[in-house]
């Protein structure tokens, strides 16, 4: 009877503290106007069969003339340069199987992106771009030293005027926004990483469920529209206000299919404006 007891205590205490894991920031709405009143080029408006392939130069000058926001990746190289790059290691977009973080930049420059004679930008030439013109999601990736590329990145973006917020898949770097620049628009990027990650099960149970939110406090979730109604996110949106981000929109489909959950939508492999 007692363990009975024990194990019924425990599934209430458990069922209390899960909607408080869940718990965003308070709601800065108001700051999210611009980004959904744009579409946003997920690293930029590109087509890796042209000559402007994915997180390039010309990939997001053509957004920023297209008019569409514009989501970029960031981290850095071995000998400290902040560059725009999503993959961890260079193979699906360089040809070889080379980790990032590993090279220097001048190593990097060495390769180009896909087919076209680009190479991997640093955000400094990428900042050029899009100062003050279009709103911008700035993703600190988790490879390597992602506290570092934070810091990196703030060195740029402290004291802009523009319209921007971060985001991140590792809640240390959403965390680190929270305690280091609260003022900044934060994001929790996630999926279900049952199905698309090698890591401990516990790991992806609590990224999965978005139960890091009491210690990162996000602004906004940045979900893999795909699995919308996963348990957690949808009972998230049922409980709090937050801005929801959806990543990533591929077709006229997609978009119906995510218009009635999201406000902002980050979209590639289409043009949104043939709607």
């Amino acid at each position: 009877m007692q363990i009975i007891l024990v194990i019924i205590i425990l599934i209430a205490v458990i069922a209390a503290l899960y909607p408080l894991c869940l718990m965003p920031n308070k709601p800065r709405l108001s700051g999210f106007r611009p980004f959904e009143e744009k579409m946003i080029a997920h690293r930029g408006f590109y087509d890796n069969s042209s000559d402007a392939p994915e997180n390039s130069l010309p990939a997001f000058r053509r957004a920023v003339e297209a008019g569409f926001g514009i989501e970029l990746d960031v981290q850095l190289t071995r000998d400290g340069k902040l560059v725009v790059f999503h993959d961890e290691t260079l193979e699906r977009m360089c040809g070889v199987d080379r980790i990032l973080t590993d090279l220097t930049f001048d190593e990097l420059m060495e390769y180009t992106l896909a087919d076209s004679d680009e190479h991997i930008p640093l955000f400094e030439d990428v900042f050029e771009i899009f100062r003050n013109r279009v709103p911008v999601i700035l993703e600190i990736k988790r490879h390597g030293d992602y506290i570092g590329t934070a810091k990196k990145l703030m060195e740029y973006m402290d004291g802009y005027g523009g319209i921007y917020c971060v985001e991140s898949f590792h809640p240390a770097v959403v965390r680190w926004f929270r305690k280091n620049r609260p003022e900044l628009l934060r994001g929790q990027i996630s999926t279900v990483y049952e199905r698309t990650a090698k890591a401990p099960w516990i790991a992806k149970f609590v990224l999965t469920n978005l139960l890091t939110n009491f210690y990162t406090r996000p602004d906004f979730i940045s979900y893999d529209f795909r699995y919308m109604d996963q348990f957690s996110y949808r009972l998230m949106r049922r409980l709090y206000t937050f801005e929801n981000v959806a990543w990533t929109i591929q077709s006229k489909e997609d978009m119906r299919r995510a218009e009635g959950t999201f406000k902002v939508f980050i979209f590639d492999s289409f043009d949104p404006r043939k709607l």
